[in-house]
């Protein structure tokens, strides 16, 4: 398994800090340690345990060959999110999340179809022969369009099996979406929101870069593990296979 951070490594990528009083969800009280300066202050024991809960899970995850929807559509968490998903060969959101996502995945599914069947054409060279550049143009825009829509999801071709997201307070949209099917969720949950809502909850700042670049690495250092194990116990499994008759 990845370390967990220690309790020095959390605070100082400061995973601590809560929101104001004002902000504060009673449901988060479990995971609170007190109040400082009229803001909510996190409890790193609380933040280092459910984190190794979660990272057991998504290991477990990754081992079975699993698919994780990475969700996160605040400015500082988009980089962070497309990194970690691309790292591990998973779909993302990073733009505004589409209504019926997982709700009515076929729609959704259409959308996809239209943006790999435009680009196909694009790269292939087919559209460069049979449009003008005007048409072109128009061609690249829908494309581009299409592109901060589903691009990070193109290659998704079923419901995933689970969804890890920055904020679900931001993101309340897909975190329904997936309580409504029953897929499981894992989120960075900081003071101003009820943990209930998702499955696997990682108390912690979800607004700061460095705490969420700290907890999305550790997150995706487990699964990207769990990968591993799967990679190598597939390759004894066929190592292990009779070989075939000359």
């Amino acid at each position: 398994m990845p370390a967990i951070p220690s309790l020095e490594e959390l605070l100082r990528a400061g995973v601590h800090f809560g929101h104001r009083e004002s902000r504060h969800h009673p449901k988060m009280d479990p995971y609170l340690f007190g109040v400082r300066n009229t803001v909510h202050v996190i409890d790193l024991e609380k933040t280092r345990e459910k984190l190794q809960v979660a990272c057991d899970a998504a290991k477990a995850l990754g081992r079975d060959g699993k698919t994780i929807l990475f969700v996160g559509t605040k400015d500082q968490a988009k980089p962070l999110i497309r990194e970690a998903a691309m790292r591990v060969g998973m779909p993302y959101v990073i733009g505004r999340w589409l209504g019926g996502t997982i709700t009515n995945f076929p729609v959704i599914s259409k959308v996809i179809q239209k943006y790999r069947s435009l680009t196909r054409s694009r790269d292939t060279g087919e559209t460069a022969q049979k449009y003008t550049k005007f048409e072109q143009s128009q061609i690249n825009q829908e494309i581009a369009r299409l592109e901060e829509a589903v691009g990070g999801i193109a290659e998704l071709h079923r419901l995933p099996d689970a969804l890890f997201i920055i904020d679900i307070h931001e993101e309340e949209t897909a975190v329904r979406e997936a309580k409504r099917k029953g897929i499981t969720t894992f989120a960075i949950c900081d003071s101003n929101v009820d943990p209930t809502q998702v499955t696997y909850p990682i108390p912690g700042n979800d607004d700061a870069t460095s705490s969420i670049q700290l907890l999305v690495r550790v997150f995706t250092d487990a699964v990207a593990e769990g990968m591993e194990e799967r990679a190598r116990e597939m390759a004894r499994a066929e190592a292990a296979q009779p070989t075939a008759a000359q």
